[in-house]
């Protein structure tokens, strides 16, 4: 019985700290909505790879002097909360004037597949930044992710071999029902968040790809300062180097085995190669 209970014991954890946290937001915002003053809307938007380096990645450019970060790292405007005014989302970030730059971080804006439409509709000029991660390290991180997180009851093979299951039908809803949250979606999509292929082609489709800067996520990890320093350029920001260029929200746990990582490699193979070729990347993993 026991057994049977845990992943519904598992998500009931996970949804109760959503809950929690989503109740704090509510609090925070609308106190900022109380300020009459104007705020600015995003300049620039991180929209993903979930567990591609868009923590450090926010951190180090929140240090920089001319750019000024939403109040929390995830709005979620585009996903979860687009049924909101665009005043909610305005009270997440500082005062029009203050900075050149205003920006957030969600990673599932890049796999959610109403995001290009509504942040184009929204957001015309924003600017886009994605970090792609080698797919197969990115699943296994999501992974253990969701398990620290109590989301996740399943072990690492019996999940994957789930996913499209547990997927079914949840994209279609997402596209058709407004509104419409997808708890399989957004937690349990291992394999689907990198096919970027995909997701690449649903967002040229509504922003020219000048207006994307696309990397891999191994160049942040491997050369920081650099990569922060190009990403800063691209925005027409003066270099300005983080205090501290450690890698942030990162966890450790056990290594994939290898027949495994040899096996999903073959899965995303095509995928990848196909990415590498949108993007007009040469992605170390591709």
């Amino acid at each position: 019985m026991a057994e049977r209970l845990a992943p519904e014991i598992g998500a009931s954890a996970g949804r109760l700290r959503d809950l929690l946290v989503e109740s704090r937001r509510r609090a925070r915002i609308a106190r900022r909505r109380a300020i009459p003053s104007r705020r600015a809307l995003p300049t620039f938007l991180i929209i993903g790879a979930q567990k591609g380096g868009t923590t450090s990645l926010h951190e180090y450019l929140a240090e920089h002097p001319g750019v000024g970060a939403a109040e929390i790292k995830e709005v979620h405007y585009f996903t979860l909360h687009s049924q909101r005014p665009l005043d909610w989302y305005r009270a997440h970030f500082p005062r029009e004037g203050r900075h050149l730059h205003v920006f957030e971080s969600t990673p599932y804006y890049l796999f959610h597949p109403c995001c290009p439409a509504r942040i184009r509709a929204a957001l015309p000029d924003v600017r886009l930044i994605a970090l792609l991660r080698d797919p197969v390290s990115r699943a296994h991180s999501h992974h253990q992710h969701e398990r620290a997180l109590g989301f996740e009851s399943l072990e690492f093979a019996e999940a994957l071999a789930r996913e499209p299951e547990r997927l079914a039908g949840e994209e279609e809803r997402l596209l058709n029902e407004p509104g419409y949250r997808s708890y399989a979606h957004q937690h349990y999509s291992y394999l689907a968040r990198g096919r970027y292929d995909r997701q690449l082609e649903r967002w040229l489709e509504h922003f020219p790809r000048e207006q994307m800067l696309i990397l891999a996520s191994e160049e942040l990890f491997s050369d920081p300062r650099t990569t922060v320093h190009r990403v800063q350029a691209w925005l027409g920001l003066d270099p300005h180097t983080p205090a501290r260029l450690t890698a942030r929200g990162a966890r450790a746990y056990p290594p994939l085995d290898d027949g495994l990582r040899a096996q999903l490699k073959d899965v995303f193979r095509d995928s990848s190669a196909r990415a590498a070729h949108l993007a007009e990347v040469d992605f170390p993993w591709a």
